[in-house]
């Protein structure tokens, strides 16, 4: 039988989410716990395959993993939670065709860049509106493998809540780097370092060639992958224990970041 499960993770102490040799990342410890409660022998046998890659640092509330296995009653997320360390999580699952590949039978994915900043709404959407549809991402995107930079956004939001800027986008798929690097355009442009004939140029890499940076990895959620037909059993019983489990960190971090302002403050000059 075919497995489908969503993965949501923190992605602050790992080296990305896909398996590398000699370091911390979110598929090996998805390996090991599949492995440990012999729900798969290897990967490669159970067909396993994931619907995306994200880089160290970036974290993901609906990154998808599907793969066959003999003991079915055993692959739902309270039980493989059990075994998974902390940051990381199952919170859903889906009986799938055999022949269902997360990865190409995708129809779209979707992320959120959080940012901290100063910026002006306005420019912020006009700038955001001109992402939407078809485009060659060239200039928004990092060379991978000869991958098309050809992209359809189907949707693009921006809104500005206290001090930080919120970038919904989605998209048919993405070029490495892509968000990050759009995050960093709508930066540039809504502090008025960049204009919007800047951002119609970037738009069109046969004549106009610029590199940008990517914004840090720490600001960018990989949140949903949207397919046809699938049924997802969500796990009440997993989810309330990682709300619970996040609360704690929220108020760790709400703390950590008032005692961070407050040394700040203390020590400007």
């Amino acid at each position: 039988m075919r497995i489908a499960l969503k993965v949501a993770y923190i992605g602050t102490d790992y080296h990305g989410f896909q398996v590398q040799p000699d370091v911390n990342t979110i598929e090996g410890e998805l390996f090991r716990a599949l492995q440990e409660l012999e729900i798969i022998d290897n990967p490669h046998e159970a067909n396993y395959i994931a619907a995306g890659r994200t880089d160290a640092g970036v974290h993901a509330l609906g990154q998808v993993i599907a793969f066959n296995t003999e003991k079915p009653d055993i692959a739902i997320p309270r039980v493989l939670n059990s075994k998974l360390p902390s940051g990381i999580w199952i919170w859903a699952s889906a009986y799938v065709p055999d022949d269902f590949d997360p990865r190409r039978d995708a129809l779209s994915r979707e992320y959120r860049y959080i940012t901290c900043g100063e910026y002006n709404i306005s420019l912020l959407r006009n700038a955001s509106r001109m992402f939407k549809g078809v485009h060659d991402f060239a200039n928004f995107s990092t060379p991978d493998n000869d991958r098309s930079s050809i992209s359809m956004v189907q949707s693009i939001n921006v809104r500005v809540e206290r001090e930080f800027m919120i970038l919904d986008i989605q998209a048919n798929h993405f070029i490495w780097h892509m968000v990050r690097k759009i995050a960093t355009a709508l930066k540039l442009v809504g502090n008025g370092a960049r204009d919007l004939a800047w951002l119609e140029q970037m738009l069109s890499p046969g004549e106009y060639s610029e590199g940008l940076e990517p914004a840090p990895a720490y600001g960018l959620i990989f949140r949903d992958v949207e397919y046809r037909n699938i049924i997802w059993c969500e796990d009440a019983y997993a989810k309330k224990t990682i709300t619970e489990k996040l609360d704690k960190e929220f108020l760790w971090h709400g703390v950590m970041a008032e005692m961070l302002r407050e040394l700040k403050e203390s020590l400007a000059v």
